[in-house]
């Protein structure tokens, strides 16, 4: 297809209208539910120590005011929702969700990630250009929006798909059914199914393969007309199933249900739409109707989203820069669309030593991190070398000489026997933190074959 054609192609507003509900009601009603479930409190403010991202060190929760980024990202949801100061909205969306999901690393989750990403591309497009307050207020109905607009969306949603089907073509997943066989056979209390199937090893690699499958497979059965339907049935079935085994992993499938509607033609998103506001038609008929919306500064547009879904294309490739194994290691695991692969638990001390009087003693970890943070850093290096350097600086300014801090590590990876994870030799006080492969991660000793 001719490039210049495809992106003169239009497609009916109404494709943009709707996703832009479902996002923004789902980002509100996430907003909501960490609300009451407390967890403002308990992950951003309770906490005396936060982990960072490199680089982002200076995004730190702001004590009490942290409700307030957290209100700001409210209301802006249902802004971008009703399509209301709709630019302005989405905007806000965007940097205080990911000002939220850059306050601490140990909430880290794809899906976070993916509404960052989301919100971002959302900025570049007309999605208020009908079925909007602001397409009310200001008397004009675009019918038509750029095809690509639309497509953009479609495939950041066919980028997750993909490279989670990618990894999961692994013997860990496939040979073994790891990590699913430890997380079904936990599954005994479910009537009927728990005591019986989960228990059987053959469930096991099914569900391993399935999921393997769906994942790779799904976005092009989306894409296929003839397919759509049954593939939305398969989306449906799926997420459902999987928000109910595994309740950990949050708005992730609600997220990836609605995001899927996009795929759907432009007469059904129409369609939906004229009777979801079937009570505002009176208002929506007076509303001048304009053909084609046209864009400025189009070409930039173009291009910044060339090199953005250029970066999502390759980003999740960065680990062929690290030598080990990638599970055990995580280097450039994060931010790669590897959903429910691993399954690591590790039992980290820190010994602090005293380098003029070698007067040495081990940290009491609860005494710095939560529960939670302390079992996010049990397992993952950088954590682990994050919290070494806060250590040694906390107890440098509190009246020790030159400190020393050494990790006794041990971690178990997808129900292998637990191995030393860290160097016990190496005072992590002298290691740099950074992107830099970490040569204090002992090996694995084990390969686990696949990409």
């Amino acid at each position: 297809m001719n490039i210049s054609r495809y992106l003169n192609k239009k497609q009916d507003s109404s494709s943009l209208a709707i996703f832009r509900l479902g996002f923004g009601f789902l980002m509100l009603y996430s907003i909501i539910r960490i609300f009451f479930k407390g967890w403002i409190e308990t992950l951003y403010i309770e906490p005396s120590f936060h982990f960072s991202y490199y680089g982002f060190e200076w995004i730190k929760p702001i004590g009490d005011y942290t409700y307030i980024i957290f209100l700001v990202c409210a209301v802006s949801s249902f802004l971008v929702a009703i399509g209301y100061k709709y630019r302005l909205s989405i905007i806000l969306l965007f940097l205080s969700f990911t000002y939220i999901e850059l306050m601490d690393k140990t909430t880290y989750l794809n899906h976070y990630y993916l509404v960052s990403l989301i919100s971002f591309l959302m900025i570049f497009f007309p999605a208020n250009a009908s079925y909007s307050v602001d397409s009310f207020v200001k008397k004009k109905y675009y019918k038509s929006i750029p095809k690509w607009n639309v497509d953009s969306l479609k495939l950041i949603i066919c980028i997750v798909y993909f490279y989670a089907g990618v990894a999961k073509i692994n013997s860990d997943w496939l040979i073994d059914a790891q990590p699913l066989k430890i997380w079904l056979t936990s599954k005994y209390d479910i009537p009927v199914i728990g005591n019986t199937l989960f228990q059987m090893t053959w469930v096991h690699i099914f569900f391993s393969w399935a999921g393997m499958l769906y994942d790779l497979l799904i976005a092009f059965i989306l894409l296929n007309r003839r397919t759509r339907a049954f593939g939305f049935f398969l989306v449906l079935s799926f997420h459902i199933m999987t928000a109910i085994l595994f309740p950990a992993i949050g708005m992730f499938p609600y997220i990836m249900i609605t995001c899927s509607i996009i795929f759907f033609d432009q007469e059904t998103h129409k369609q939906i739409l004229n009777k979801i506001l079937s009570p505002f038609k009176k208002f929506l008929n007076k509303i001048k109707k304009i053909e084609i919306y046209e864009f400025k500064r189009q070409k930039i547009i173009q291009t910044s989203l060339a090199i953005f879904f250029s970066l999502q294309l390759l980003l999740p490739f960065r680990y062929f820069l690290y030598p080990g194994e990638l599970f055990w290691k995580e280097q450039g695991y994060r931010f790669s669309w590897r959903v429910m692969l691993i399954e690591k638990k590790g039992f980290t001390e820190f010994k602090i030593v005293d380098s003029e009087t070698s007067e040495s003693f081990y940290v009491i970890n609860s005494d710095f991190l939560t529960e939670f943070q302390e079992r996010q850093m049990s397992f993952q290096p950088d954590f682990i070398l994050e919290y070494a350097h806060y250590l040694g600086e906390h107890y440098n300014n509190n009246g020790f000489n030159d400190v020393e801090v050494y990790a006794e590590s041990f971690v178990t990876l997808n129900g292998r026997p637990s191995k030393r994870f860290i160097d016990p030799s190496i005072d992590l006080m002298k290691e740099k933190k950074g992107f830099t492969n970490k040569k204090w991660i002992t090996n694995l000793d084990d390969e686990i074959k696949g990409f």
